[in-house]
């Protein structure tokens, strides 16, 4: 099988319309790392996406009557326009099946490029089951995001330029992985000619499906997928990938949204390009990876797949990025409700710039305030927790509290003495018509809504918290309902955030 995908890279047939990619080094964030960072700009093909290539390889190794009846894909995105592209060059039909969370402006690319696009269900997996029903009844061939040999193959040939392109010593390779197409191809290459190469696949934490079914031995389906790297945003990887996956890969890395914003701005200010956040996984994933073991005076690769990015989303991105690169902190600080009590607090700040500084009056003895600071580097955050606590204020480190970072910093109010029985619950709602109207025409009609935070993140979903009053009688049939609406969801009643602010 092994010798199989190398001669299936090296004769691939992409380069009819893929130029090869720069292998870059990133000064800054070399420097910074105090590792030698090369970024493989898969970012610049004409497309923004490495997936042209397995796209296009696929359908020129195609039979010319399948081609004649046309091509079908289910894609997030990036797919979409390398099967849509390729079928623009090789006059061919494509239709393109896509979640309904898919950004806007991959939408309209691939119209842009001559894909028919029909849009189903909120994550890869559903646009997948609803291609292949269209696939039998019109005749038309599946061209698939990642489990085919000849995508593989395709993506492969990442694999064979960077070890051209650099023929010196690399220690790792990082692969951002959804399906596991790219990493598939990558590792079936690299590790036959480079052995000595790690290739460490990167994941974000509520998207892991590789890394949890490499562990178990098994592919395993994933319930929910996070939804910011919409890229990866794949439930189950594919059988063949996964076999790849299990034999050539070293290790995995996951990442959080925070270290994939900062990513994102890493990699802005070495090349003055955006990456959408599965094209800045690998970066993130990097950066990780040396922080934990340590590494200096190494030579890394990682593979920026994507800038498919979301114009609105860069708001989302902007604010995380500081999170992400430890440049701001936030806590809930509790001081005496009296006169003084703010100078004092102010003084103990000392001159460290503040970010972010929210009060409101709720309680006759104590005041909570929201903090958020400007900090250099991740190991103040305790010494500025501990600092506070020893001037005599008690004091929560929220910086990575999710609610705290999404909701609370944007919401103004506090407590209520009205709010009797409320339980509060973080919703992830499919941006798309209908999503909220859904959500109160499910609730029991003798529940009160008691509070209502929602928030946009770039059009493809958004976050959403809210207080419901339910008798404490009702728990079960709340829990009944939760379930049944399907939308990602945390109960926060018991977060000290809310408790102290809300």
């Amino acid at each position: 099988m092994s010798n199989d995908y190398l001669k299936r890279i090296l004769t691939s047939k992409v380069y009819d319309v893929v130029t090869e990619t720069p292998l870059e080094l990133a000064p800054l964030a070399s420097a910074r790392l105090n590792n030698r960072i090369l970024l493989k700009r898969e970012d610049q093909l004409s497309v923004f996406s490495f997936k042209l290539r397995g796209a296009y390889n696929k359908m020129a190794n195609m039979p010319a009557e399948e081609l004649r009846r046309g091509v079908i894909a289910a894609s997030a995105g990036n797919h979409a326009q390398g099967v849509a592209y390729s079928a623009s060059r090789l006059g061919a039909r494509a239709v393109i099946v896509m979640p309904v969370t898919t950004p806007q402006l991959k939408i309209d690319a691939v119209r842009n490029l001559g894909g028919e696009v029909v849009l189903v269900g909120d994550s890869f997996t559903d646009a997948y089951e609803h291609a292949v029903t269209l696939e039998q009844e019109e005749g038309l061939t599946f061209v698939h995001p990642f489990d085919d040999e000849d995508v593989i193959a395709g993506q492969g040939t990442i694999g064979m330029e960077i070890l051209h392109q650099h023929p010196g010593p690399i220690d790792a390779v990082f692969v951002p992985i959804g399906g596991g197409g790219l990493i598939a191809g990558v590792a079936a290459y690299i590790k036959q000619l480079r052995p000595e190469i790690k290739i460490i696949g990167v994941q974000t934490e509520d998207s892991n499906a590789m890394e949890r079914s490499v562990r178990a031995k098994r592919r395993v389906v994933l319930k929910e997928v996070g939804l910011f790297s919409d890229g990866t945003a794949v439930k189950e990887v594919g059988a063949k990938t996964f076999k790849l996956a299990r034999k050539f890969v070293d290790d995995f890395v996951q990442v959080d949204t925070d270290a994939v914003c900062a990513a994102i701005k890493d990699v802005f200010q070495d090349t003055r390009s955006v990456l959408e956040p599965a094209g800045a996984l690998a970066v993130a994933g990097a950066k990780k990876y040396i922080r934990e073991h340590g590494c200096h005076g190494r030579t890394f690769v990682a593979i920026t797949s994507g800038a498919n990015m979301n114009f609105d989303r860069l708001r989302f991105v902007a604010e995380r990025a500081d999170v992400g690169l430890a440049r701001e902190a936030l806590f809930a600080v509790s001081l005496p409700e009296e006169r003084g009590s703010f100078l004092r607090l102010c003084e103990a700040l000392g001159e460290r710039s503040v970010t972010e500084f929210n009060y409101r009056i709720s309680d006759p003895h104590t005041a909570h305030v929201f903090v958020g600071l400007q900090i250099q580097s991740e190991a103040e955050i305790t010494a500025l927790e501990q600092n506070f606590i020893d001037q005599g204020f008690p004091t929560i480190n929220l910086t990575d509290n999710e609610m705290a970072k999404s909701h609370l910093r944007y919401m103004v109010g506090g407590r209520s003495e009205l709010a009797e029985h409320e339980e509060l619950y973080r919703f992830v709602f499919p941006e798309r018509p209908g999503a909220l109207r859904r959500f109160l025409s499910c609730m029991h009609p003798a529940w009160n809504i008691s509070l209502f935070q929602y928030r946009n993140y770039g059009g493809d979903y958004a976050r959403t918290l809210v207080g419901i009053q339910v008798p404490p009688s009702d728990k079960k049939e709340l829990k009944k309902f939760l379930n049944e609406l399907g939308y990602p969801y945390w109960n926060e009643t018991q977060n000290p955030a809310y408790r102290l602010f809300l």
